[in-house]
């Protein structure tokens, strides 16, 4: 299939597409109301199949790279469901510890898109692990669908203290060098956002498009931030003045990006919503803020 763009959508089905990944609004919803932007052949059914993700664009690191190893480990999580799964990325030739990146993935679970980013992270040197906030539904079933409709079925608070519980994990591996840093895009967003109002010696974090935690929660936040929006994302954006105001107010080490004329998902290179030369610098400057918070 050829690599559409966000451009050749009409702006109003980025939007309704935004809801339907969301969960706001239901398939059948999606098809009506996009409906009213067909034009020719291009019919609602038609655009919603282009959206889709398609992760043979998203490898950029191969699952069998000789310059990483990696495999599924399980990890406890006794305030949340017990037991969980996630993916370990870490480089093939590190002799001695090395620092780790927790990486959140988005409200469909560990999908193969979230494990590059993993592997991306191994390259650089990096002990990266990615839980799958969909292990106790049987994991990420490969099927973004039914993925995004699984992940509706979980307790909120029992997916926040399982994610959480991996922080818990990484600070257990011999191989840890003692600091820790987070990314996360759009519900990982929010989620990293969430570990640094929780983990006070959590020393980086990055959320890409998250939604922001109330000012009571902000306040608690210790770690620097290294904020990534999409300008043409007004439902995320909209909670940034108020986050930023208690940031301000906290004396918080925060810079943030708005990266202009971008969707809300921007970085994942699996959908026409990814934008290559935001998504690229948003990357550099992620790599280069977690050089200097993480070593």
């Amino acid at each position: 299939m050829k690599r559409m763009q966000a451009s050749d959508f009409p702006p109003e089905v980025l939007r309704i597409f935004d809801g339907y990944v969301h969960g706001r609004i239901s398939r059948r919803q999606f098809l009506d109301d996009a409906g009213k932007y067909a034009v020719g052949g291009f019919t609602a059914a038609a655009m919603l199949e282009a959206l889709r993700p398609n992760y043979a664009w998203a490898q950029q690191v191969a699952k069998d790279d000789g310059r990483i190893k990696t495999e599924y480990v399980t990890y406890a999580s006794p305030q949340g469901t017990g037991t969980m799964k996630g993916y370990l990325a870490r480089p093939a030739n590190a002799g001695g510890k090395l620092p780790a990146v927790l990486v959140i993935h988005e409200n469909r679970g560990l999908n193969p898109y979230i494990e590059d980013v993993a592997r991306r992270l191994a390259v650089e040197g990096y002990l990266a692990f990615a839980p799958d906030a969909l292990t106790p539904l049987g994991g990420y079933p490969g099927n973004e669908e039914k993925a995004a409709q699984m992940f509706q079925q979980l307790d909120p608070g029992k997916r926040s203290e399982d994610l959480l519980a991996a922080v818990d994990y990484l600070k257990g591996r011999p191989d840890f060098s003692g600091k820790m840093g987070a990314v996360g895009f759009c519900f990982g967003g929010t989620t990293v956002n969430l570990i640094a109002t929780r983990v006070p010696d959590l020393k980086a974090a990055v959320p890409f498009y998250g939604g922001q935690p109330s000012a009571e929660a902000a306040a608690r936040i210790k770690a620097p931030l290294l904020i990534h929006y999409a300008a043409n994302d007004e439902r995320i954006n909209a909670g940034w003045p108020a986050f930023e105001a208690t940031l301000k107010a906290n004396g918080a080490k925060y810079e943030m990006f708005m990266y202009p004329g971008t969707q809300h998902g921007f970085h994942n290179d699996s959908t026409p919503r990814y934008d290559e030369a935001a998504a690229k610098l948003a990357w550099q400057r992620t790599l280069a803020f977690f050089k200097a918070n993480l070593g």
